[in-house]
């Protein structure tokens, strides 16, 4: 069977017809209204010699490779959205999966690459929340891709630096999501895609990797727009030292040691799953190749990638880090102490209220400010600051409908709450949704997918959302109304910026 072509204009892809990649020819299969074509490699196994090194050129094949079922996952225990199905696990993981239209387009279509989150220790490019078939409906290709998490993705070592012509160590599941952009830039004109318009969008680490991609020169050129949602990293980074490579070289020793590992080749012999035993703590690293500053210096300096940005977090970000816990008057401060350093709640000085519901909903709007809602606010600033490309802001505040009993009853807009809404996949969760609920997702969806194909959400029938400019500091709500309104000064976030200030050791405001 001969591979789709194309000329001057595009068509999308059948699941009969194969399709020519640099690597060999993939057919797909039809499923709810898209063709998709699952596991197609974008580089070598990451597996043996290959442990803790760059991603490689995949190499090619013979024939046509039926590209019809999902890969295994990169390695990890458990699972994110923490309610997602178990999937088979494996070193052997970087793939790619691509939803098209199947109806004909007469133009290449804007395309959507989506990161995963879950902490850079969890995730999957195969999650059924992330399926493309309602988004693709809205006239744009999605793509998913893996990417290695954990001790595999992150871990920074002296031999792993000696040993690479970079000079470099860590950021291995970085590198993979910058080795996926590029497949994506030299393979999907031949699926219909614009290589031209690229949208990056994801959620909590996935979002927090594209604020480092963002700012990474190896990243530059491979997409055009971003989308964050609930995650970036714009903290001081000399408060962790483990960010920085020396740090992280010295983290991946004592790893090492705990793993009884004495060299780097006892550490690339051990299996995958004993190494899993093993507690690591998966993190950016300002490694000097992947990521030469911190994204807030890159910023600052007006050095990011050009890039437009919609960005925004959740109202209850929070309720997913204190659920289970008991929050008192008397525990508060120790409370905030188990999940941020001493030094840093001491000093913005978070208060408790005078009764424990009190103490409770202000420990969840602490963590909430602290981990997400801080960090797109300083993004929003910054990419407005530069005046280079149009910046969007939301919040987002609907809360599903969760009956009591349900694990996440009463937990309102919290961490993640937004995606069913994004890639409108309301009824892959059985709850009583509302006429409300079932726009928002629509709306959402449509905002999501004109901004990627016109660098701005607006287009007909939605509510308008406005632009954040130095003269006009709005945000959007996305909630029970669907309205722009005044961006607030806030004490909470200003309070974080301040002592965020102090120790960068700029002047004080």
């Amino acid at each position: 069977m001969a591979a789709v072509a194309f000329g001057g204009l595009a068509t999308t892809p059948s699941s009969s017809i194969p399709v020519r990649t640099v690597s060999g020819l993939v057919e797909g299969v039809r499923e709810n209204a898209a063709v998709v074509f699952k596991g197609i490699p974008f580089a070598t196994p990451p597996v043996g010699e290959l442990r803790w090194r760059p991603p490689q050129a995949p190499l090619p094949w013979a024939g046509v490779k039926k590209a019809d079922r999902f890969s295994p996952v990169c390695m990890q225990t458990g699972s994110y959205p923490p309610d997602a199905p178990a999937e088979t696990v494996s070193e052997d993981c970087l793939y790619l999966n691509i939803w098209v239209p199947v109806a004909a387009q007469k133009e290449k279509l804007p395309v959507m690459v989506w990161i995963y989150g879950g902490g850079l220790e969890n995730g999957s490019a195969s999650t059924p929340l992330y399926a493309g078939d309602r988004l693709v409906q809205k006239g744009v290709i999605l793509v998913t891709a893996n990417y290695r998490l954990g001790v595999f993705g992150f871990l920074a070592h002296p031999d792993l630096t000696s040993e690479s012509e970079h000079h470099s160590s860590g950021n291995y599941g970085l590198l993979d999501q910058i080795a996926a952009l590029s497949w994506v830039q030299h393979n999907i004109a031949a699926f219909g895609g614009d290589p031209h318009r690229v949208t990056v969008f994801g959620q909590s680490s996935g979002s927090i990797s594209i604020s480092a991609l963002a700012t990474s020169p190896l990243a530059k050129g491979l997409f055009q727009r971003a989308i964050g949602e609930s995650g970036g990293l714009f903290e001081p980074i000399n408060l962790a030292p483990g960010f920085k490579l020396p740090g992280a070289e010295q983290d991946g020793k004592a790893f090492a040691s705990r793993a009884g590992a004495t060299t780097l080749a006892e550490l690339r012999q051990r299996p995958a799953t004993e190494l899993m035993k093993t507690p690591f703590g998966a993190h950016l690293i300002v490694d000097g190749f992947a990521l030469t500053q911190s994204p807030y210096d890159a910023y600052r300096k007006g050095e990011q990638n050009n890039v437009a940005l919609l960005l925004g977090s959740n109202q209850d970000e929070g309720q997913a880090f204190i659920a289970g816990r008991t929050i008192t008057v008397e525990n508060f401060t120790q409370e905030l102490e188990r999940d941020f350093p001493d030094v840093l709640v001491r000093s913005i000085g978070p208060q408790p209220g005078t009764t424990d519901l009190q103490a409770r909903a202000s420990a969840a709007a602490f963590e909430r400010d602290m981990r997400f809602r801080w960090d797109m606010w300083t993004w929003v600033r910054l990419g407005t600051n530069a005046g280079r490309s149009k910046v969007f802001f939301y919040e987002f505040s609907r809360a599903p409908p969760y009956r009591a009993g349900d694990k996440f009853f009463g937990w309102g807009a919290s961490h993640g709450t937004e995606m069913q809404y994004v890639f409108d996949h309301l009824d892959q969760t059985p709850l009583p949704w509302t006429i409300q609920d079932r726009r928002l997702a629509s709306d959402m969806c449509a905002y999501w997918t004109n901004f990627a194909k016109f660098g701005d959400p607006n287009g007909p029938g939605l509510p308008f959302w406005p632009e954040v400019t130095s003269s006009s500091q709005q945000v959007m709500q996305l909630g029970n109304d669907i309205k722009p309104e005044a961006l607030q000064n806030d004490d909470a976030l200003n309070r974080i910026d301040r002592v965020y200030d102090g120790a960068r050791g700029a002047p004080p405001r």
